[in-house]
């Protein structure tokens, strides 16, 4: 693609890089065939093509954006799909990103888009604050069909949330007694997260046991708490580099003192961020090689569990699992985002399941962070066509390895939805999840 950037613009650091992303692209389409948006509305500036070229001209002409480009723009998932698909390297996370940023700043969005986006990154990335609300929408349930739609769509997710955890399921086992066989040499953090703190302790329990009985001494990382993709993904650069900094140095104080091999996420949109940090730090002089540090220590768990130092599964029971079938969901920033995708299937293939891979596995659920939120019909669309293709699978389970996809699609399907780790825990002694 030709570009227009004057010797100016190029001396900024992030319009050179946008220019070098914009120039990868040849205008071949081959993303609009697994773009998400695309298939669902046909217009093809609702694909990543079309995208390119409202992104392009903004940032060439230092344009003040129109209502119907910022449309376009917020309707992208972020699901990357795309990059997979292309076959020239365009690396459209970075752009669209910048083009959020952009938005955010010279863009004034009416007053309730404001206020509801403000909620957002001052609610969910801090746990005590997302608890309240929580327990206020049980209050508001009753009057839902009162409510504004954005809330009454808040409130269907808390249902989700709610089939998470059944009440005989013990609810925080972290550590317990040391593991036989523990390794200082295998000693990994694993980071909370903001709202799985709140709505996926399970997860992070079942993680924990998981590691221990690999002899992987484990450390729960609870502060800070959110990785800042919140933020960055709204556009709140300034709200997000801050967090960046902040995570970075604490949990590099955490390596240092207790020797950690590894910092391992089991929401696969945190994995993603937290892989980022080099990149989007490597400007600042203090701070680079602390963020490109964090961002190769940085591993999903089930990258984790696949590599060579956790080795195989330890003490699995498969008279438990008994070939079950599990439809393995894999989430957007886990398969396009990370790479990581077949790990997950051979683990519970290990463990003595049996995966069904999905039908259009590339297809983003709908729940891509926020954007259940703040695009609901779009959201419900995608998640009901995923929820179709779990049911061509016949399986009996669902496993994913990101809780915004498992929250998001228990609205559109009675199959019970668990985390990875939680099955391959279950099947290697601990508690049943479901």
């Amino acid at each position: 693609m030709r570009t227009e950037f004057s010797a100016a613009q190029l001396a900024d650091p992030g319009l050179q890089e946008a220019n070098d992303i914009l120039r990868k692209c040849v205008h071949c389409g081959f993303c609009n065939a697994t773009c998400p948006t695309f298939m669902l509305l046909g217009d093809e500036l609702d694909g990543p093509r079309g995208r390119i070229y409202l992104l392009k001209n903004l940032l060439e002409h230092d344009a003040q954006p129109s209502p119907q480009t910022v449309t376009h723009l917020d309707r992208c998932l972020s699901c990357l799909s795309c990059m997979t698909t292309c076959p020239s390297g365009v690396n459209y996370m970075r752009l669209v990103d910048a083009g959020r940023a952009y938005i955010e700043k010279k863009h004034r969005r009416p007053l309730g888009e404001r206020l509801f986006r403000w909620f957002l990154a001052r609610v969910l990335p801090y746990p005590a604050r997302f608890r309240a609300v929580l327990a206020l929408a049980g209050l508001l349930s009753p009057f839902r069909a009162l409510l504004p739609e954005r809330l009454r769509n808040a409130l269907a997710l808390r249902a989700g949330t709610r089939r998470a955890a059944p009440q005989t399921r013990p609810r925080w086992v972290l550590q317990g007694p040391p593991a036989a066989g523990r390794d200082a040499e295998k000693a990994v953090g694993v980071i909370a997260g903001c709202a799985q703190q709140v709505i996926g302790r399970d997860i992070n329990a079942a993680t924990i046991r998981l590691l221990e009985r690999q002899g992987c001494p484990t450390r729960l990382l609870r502060r800070p708490g959110c990785c800042g993709a919140i933020e960055h993904h709204l556009g709140q650069t300034a709200l997000a580099e801050r967090r960046f900094r902040q995570n970075i140095r604490d949990w590099l104080q955490q390596v240092d003192r207790h020797g950690l091999k590894a910092l391992l996420v089991n929401a696969s949109g945190c994995g993603t961020m937290l892989k980022e940090y080099g990149h989007l730090l490597r400007q600042d002089p203090a701070l680079a090689a602390a963020a490109s540090r964090v961002s190769a220590l940085s591993q999903d768990v089930a990258e984790f569990l696949s590599g060579p130092l956790a080795g195989p599964l330890r003490g699995l029971d498969s008279t438990l699992t008994k070939g079950l079938r599990v439809a393995y969901q894999s989430p957007c920033s886990m398969q396009h985002g990370q790479k990581v995708d077949a790990q997950p299937m051979a683990l519970l293939k290990q463990a003595g399941f049996d995966p069904r891979e999905l039908p259009e596995k590339f297809m983003c659920c709908g729940s891509a962070g926020t954007y259940n939120l703040l695009q609901p019909e779009l959201a419900k669309a995608l998640g009901e066509r995923k929820a179709a293709c779990i049911a061509q699978t016949g399986a009996e389970l669902v496993a994913s390895g990101n809780l915004g996809c498992m929250t998001h699609l228990r609205q559109f399907t009675d199959i019970p939805i668990l985390h990875t780790v939680e099955l391959l825990d279950w099947a290697s002694g601990g508690p049943k999840p479901f």
